[in-house]
C-alpha cells in the first residue's frame, strides 16, 4: 500500500513536471479602444505561468506629406503606431479614400483619419490636408438686371472660388473699336451711380490670387436711352392735364 501511493506521487510528479503554458504572443500590442480579451485555463488552482506577458497600447498617428499643397501636387497619407499593423484604410470626412497616394485636386482638401483594417470604428485623430488652387468659378452678379434708364443706378458684383482667397479684383469693358478691353474699375464691386448712355457694353471681372488669375464671362450691360426722370414728369404732366380736362365735366354733371 505504501509502495503504491508514493508510486502515485512519483508519477503526479512527473507529469506535472512537464506541463508547461506557451504564449503565442509574448508582446502583444492593442490600440487605444480596441478590445483584447486573455484566459488561461487550469485545472487545478494555484498555477501560475513562468513567463509574463506585457500589453502594449497605442494610439494610431496620421500624417499628410505635405500638409499644405497646390492643385496637382503629389499627397502621401501614413498611419503610424508602435504596433505591427497588417493594412491602414483611409478616410477623408468620414468618407472612403480610395488609396493614400494621388495628386491632390481641389475636393481633396479636408481632415483624413486612419485605422486598422477591420477595426474602422477605431479611429485616428484627423490631420487636415490644405489644397490652394487659383481663382476658380468667377462669376458677376448685376443688381437689376435687364434695361438700365438713363440716370439711374447699378452696382456689378464679382465672386471666385479661391484658395488663398482672391485678393485683386479688376473690372474690363470691351471697346467697340478696335475690339479690345479696358480697365474701368477694381475691388469686388463696380458701382455705377449715374447710368449714361456710355455704359452700355460688355463687361467682365478679373480674379487674382498668389498662384494666378481668371475671368469670368462678359455680362452685357443694355441702356434705355430714355431718359427715365423725363419720363416720369411727363407722365406727371399728362395726369394733371387729364385731370383738368375732366374735372370740370364731372361738376356740371353734378350739378
Amino acid at each position: 500500500m505504501i509502495a503504491m501511493l508514493m508510486l502515485l506521487i512519483l508519477k503526479s510528479g512527473t507529469v506535472g513536471a512537464d506541463w508547461s503554458v506557451t504564449f503565442e504572443n509574448p508582446n502583444p500590442c492593442a490600440l487605444k479602444g480596441s478590445s483584447v480579451k486573455f484566459r488561461f485555463d487550469s485545472a487545478r488552482y494555484g498555477w501560475r505561468s513562468k513567463k509574463s506577458v506585457y500589453l502594449s497600447v497605442t494610439e494610431l498617428r496620421a500624417r499628410v506629406h505635405p500638409e499644405s499643397v497646390r492643385a496637382g501636387d503629389n499627397v502621401t497619407l501614413e498611419c503610424g503606431t508602435s504596433c505591427q499593423i497588417s493594412s491602414a484604410v483611409w478616410f477623408k470626412d468620414g468618407r472612403p479614400v480610395a488609396k493614400p497616394e494621388f495628386q491632390a485636386q481641389t475636393e481633396d482638401a479636408g481632415n483624413y483619419s486612419c485605422a486598422v483594417e477591420g477595426q474602422e470604428l477605431v479611429l485616428s485623430d484627423p490631420v487636415a490636408l490644405n489644397v490652394q488652387y487659383p481663382p476658380l468659378n468667377v462669376s458677376t452678379e448685376v443688381s437689376h438686371p435687364g434695361h438700365l434708364t438713363l440716370g439711374s443706378s447699378v452696382t456689378l458684383t464679382c465672386s471666385s472660388a479661391a484658395n488663398p482667397a482672391a485678393h485683386i479684383y479688376s473690372w474690363y469693358k470691351r471697346r467697340a473699336s478696335p475690339s479690345s478691353m479696358i480697365q474701368v474699375g477694381s475691388g469686388q464691386v463696380l458701382s455705377l451711380p449715374s447710368v449714361e448712355a456710355s455704359h452700355a457694353g460688355l463687361y467682365l471681372c478679373q480674379a487674382r490670387n498668389p498662384l494666378g488669375e481668371n475671368n469670368s464671362t462678359e455680362l452685357l450691360l443694355t441702356v434705355d436711352k430714355t431718359d427715365g426722370n423725363r419720363l416720369i414728369l411727363l407722365v406727371g404732366i399728362g395726369v394733371k392735364v387729364v385731370i383738368l380736362l375732366f374735372l370740370p365735366l364731372c361738376i356740371i354733371w353734378t350739378w
